[in-house]
């Protein structure tokens, strides 16, 4: 794990984690580079770019778990992962969760939504009973391998049963034994402020900014200060990286040319420095002799 630090304990002191989305290893990896000890694995991300289609419950659990085990291969950073609703009723949570932390998952966020599930910050959304949830984060605890492994318990009852309610509903999930709690889409900071006086700092509370959303902009510090302890940024990656990628075609498709974006790129020996390249090249290497490998620790022969 980053810095041989557990997701759970590094939560439960200050800084606030900063967490940005990635989708697969070239994000988390240029994540990790820029310093980033946490990720979140963003479901709705996936949707955007594996698919090219909207966060609207199309993505599958074998295609996140899949996801997961490449990031996992790739950075050492702790990974938390979008699990939509679990992908069914209890027993296919409990499915999830075991596939999810084998692939390398130190916190898994569960949702209250009926499925098809919505993108927190779409309208249009539906809730399972209070009940239901209760019973998947259960599953979700029984079916772990490792207490270390978080399970986030969210609650998107701000846009169906209002504010209050899902303050109700994130304090059940609290009983049910959630190690962390997230209110989707509050409306205002105000709402936040009361969400950590109604729920109390006992359990971690995170929170979301989704550019364009339904949650006001903050900064992490603020956050901090109110009283949060994770703040995610899901789908800014692909927001940013969409723009860019609508600049470049456009550029290339009106000049015939990538000469007039050059700037704004990596050139060929800029990519292969990022991924490591020349490190991978000079590892094969080590394996081209006939000469026994040294263990590096030890200096025996093997």
């Amino acid at each position: 794990m980053a810095d041989a630090e557990t997701l759970r304990n590094r939560i439960s002191r200050k800084p606030i984690v900063v967490a940005p989305g990635v989708y697969d290893a070239l994000t988390a990896l240029i994540g990790a580079q820029a310093g980033f000890s946490t990720l979140y694995v963003s479901g709705a991300a996936i949707a955007y770019t594996r698919l090219g289609r909207p966060d609207i419950g199309l993505v599958s659990m074998s295609e996140v778990a899949d996801t997961v085990a490449l990031i996992r291969d790739r950075v050492a950073a702790h990974l938390i992962v979008d699990a939509d609703t679990g992908y069914g009723n209890a027993l296919n949570v409990m499915r999830t969760v075991r596939r999810f932390e084998q692939a390398g998952a130190d916190a898994i966020q569960l949702e209250d939504q009926d499925f098809p599930k919505r993108c927190g910050h779409l309208d249009g959304k539906a809730l399972i009973p209070a009940e239901e949830m209760c019973g998947k984060i259960r599953a979700a605890l029984d079916a772990r391998r490792s207490h270390e492994t978080l399970v986030i318990a969210r609650t998107d009852a701000v846009a169906v049963e209002g504010f209050e309610r899902a303050l109700e509903r994130a304090a059940r999930y609290r009983e049910a034994g959630a190690d962390m709690l997230f209110v989707e889409a509050p409306k205002a900071r105000d709402d936040l402020g009361r969400m950590v006086s109604a729920l109390g700092t006992s359990l971690p509370l995170m929170a979301n900014m989704v550019e364009g959303g339904k949650t006001p902009p903050l900064a992490a510090a603020e956050l901090e200060a109110i009283g949060l302890a994770l703040v995610i940024f899901p789908g800014g990656i692909v927001r940013a990286l969409a723009r860019a990628a609508s600049e470049y075609y456009a550029s290339l498709a009106a000049h015939g040319t990538t000469e007039p974006y050059r700037a704004r790129m990596l050139d060929f020996d800029g990519l292969n420095s990022l991924i490591g390249t020349p490190e991978m090249i000079a590892l094969g290497k080590r394996y081209e002799s006939a000469e026994p490998a040294t263990d590096q620790k030890t200096g025996a022969t093997r």
